[in-house]
């Protein structure tokens, strides 16, 4: 290849950038996404050995209805290609995944007032996956939207020992214990924790991180009566890479959030 066609070729920021043009993150709402969700969490979840066979072919939970809970569809060209789960903990609805399993490093953030995005259930389609190599950057995506949207501080996952690398590299998170018990799955996990406020321009250093208010809006908000056409009114150019977090939160970005 030459010179001139290796400057040319595009970077791994901006190939996730062409591919958050063609994702839609979608609320899950009808009883067949939810059924489509559960078994691609059932497909991943198997395919790693971290549950047991089962007959329904599905994995769920009492979280999948609590009302601070929100799962999403991520969906390229029609399809649910990956999916995540949001959980909110506060005060007033304290409790999440994470807090149920490990409430001796976070309810005492719950009882000082913090509000705490707990992202779980994160699974993705191994063949759409290795063909998108960001498409786990834009999945976990939701979860750091939902931090200014809630005004959260921690964000917290559950990760497995041999995914630990990723959260850290990428978004700075800190392995808090040592992998313990968790439900529904074989393979004991350890909670990861970070502090948004600290690492929230590292971030939003990154393109296909920054979101404005409408699009968080239309995600977290549940509003039926909002109408899904606005994202497409909402559609422009991302912010150059020098404008400070404050400005890019509230920034237009360039996606389709349906």
């Amino acid at each position: 290849m030459s010179a001139a066609a290796l400057k040319s070729a595009p970077g791994f920021s901006d190939r996730v950038v062409d591919l958050l043009d063609r994702l839609d993150y979608r609320l899950i709402e009808t009883d067949d996404e939810r059924e489509q969700i559960f078994r691609i969490r059932y497909e991943a979840y198997l395919r790693e050995d971290a549950i047991a066979a089962n007959f329904t072919k599905k994995i769920f939970d009492r979280f999948d209805d609590a009302v601070n809970s929100w799962t999403f569809g991520i969906h390229i060209d029609g399809k649910i290609v990956s999916s995540i789960r949001i959980c909110v903990s506060s005060p007033a609805q304290p409790m999440t995944p994470a807090v149920d399993a490990f409430p001796d490093f976070l309810e005492p953030e719950v009882e000082r007032g913090k509000t705490i995005i707990d992202c779980n259930r994160f699974v993705a389609d191994a063949a759409v996956a290795r063909a998108f190599p960001g498409l786990p950057h834009l999945t976990v995506r939701p979860g750091f939207l939902a931090c200014p949207y809630f005004d959260a501080e921690v964000v917290t996952a559950t990760v497995r020992r041999e995914h630990q690398a990723f959260y850290k590299r990428v978004f700075g998170f800190a392995q808090v214990c040592e992998p313990r018990p968790y439900p529904t799955v074989t393979k004991p996990l350890s909670l990861m924790m970070v502090n948004y406020h600290l690492v929230r321009e590292k971030i939003l250093a990154r393109p296909y991180y920054r979101s404005t208010f409408f699009e968080r809006r239309m995600l977290f908000e549940r509003a039926p009566h909002m109408p899904r056409s606005t994202a497409e009114m909402l559609r422009t150019k991302l912010p150059a890479a020098n404008v400070n977090a404050t400005e890019i939160e509230n920034t237009d970005a360039r996606v389709r959030a349906r």
